[in-house]
């Protein structure tokens, strides 16, 4: 995979791959550690509600879910949150996308609320989330958890759990790529190719 320089997406850009960031075994280590810092920051997991963004976020809540659920020897709620609904960069031109709002799985009212996303980038994704979560209920707080943070924040919106924190450019894209959704698992560093 290294060794092919040029990828192209169906009718998307060019994309160069610059390197791998992160192998499968990272990803799990990084996760076991995030599953550790929750834990020693909330006292435990009685009053833990994990939401994962989706799509990648999805199978992030998951993963934690089950990592601080053997820690802790007690089961966490985990849900889903599709902030197609909420989303403000949404294109104005052609057919708007047809979304319904969902439900995320449990009652988020009191509960100490984690959010999820793979990457952290402009904060937009974010601000949209924590919309489409206040309209399910008022959380006692809402943390957010993120894979990588790669910087150019256009909103004061920072993790409080972070996995890698990588710095990169505006040509270059942080993509991550999960089992569940994508059959592989890895992140990969990919610039647009001129």
């Amino acid at each position: 995979m290294a060794e092919e320089m040029a990828e192209t997406k169906k009718d998307g850009p060019k994309l160069r791959l610059k390197g791998r960031l992160m192998s499968a075994s990272e990803i799990e280590r990084t996760l076991v550690r995030l599953a550790h810092e929750i834990v020693e920051k909330n006292d435990g997991a009685t009053n833990l509600g994990l939401i994962g963004i989706k799509r990648r976020g999805v199978p992030l809540a998951q993963r934690l879910g089950k990592l601080i659920e053997k820690i802790e020897k007690t089961p966490v709620d985990t849900g889903v949150l599709d902030i197609s609904f909420y989303r403000d960069d949404l294109s104005t031109a052609g057919p708007r996308p047809v979304v319904t709002k969902g439900a995320i799985g449990f009652d988020v009212t009191g509960r100490d609320i984690i959010l999820m996303d793979d990457v952290l980038y402009t904060g937009r994704t974010i601000r949209a989330a924590l919309d489409a979560l206040f309209d399910h209920g008022r959380p006692k707080s809402v943390q957010l958890l993120v894979l990588i943070d790669r910087g150019h924040r256009e909103l004061p919106i920072q993790s409080t759990f972070t996995g890698r924190t990588i710095p990169t450019s505006s040509r270059e894209i942080i993509e991550v790529k999960l089992r569940e959704i994508d059959e592989d698992e890895q992140v990969l560093l990919v610039e647009l190719a001129e």
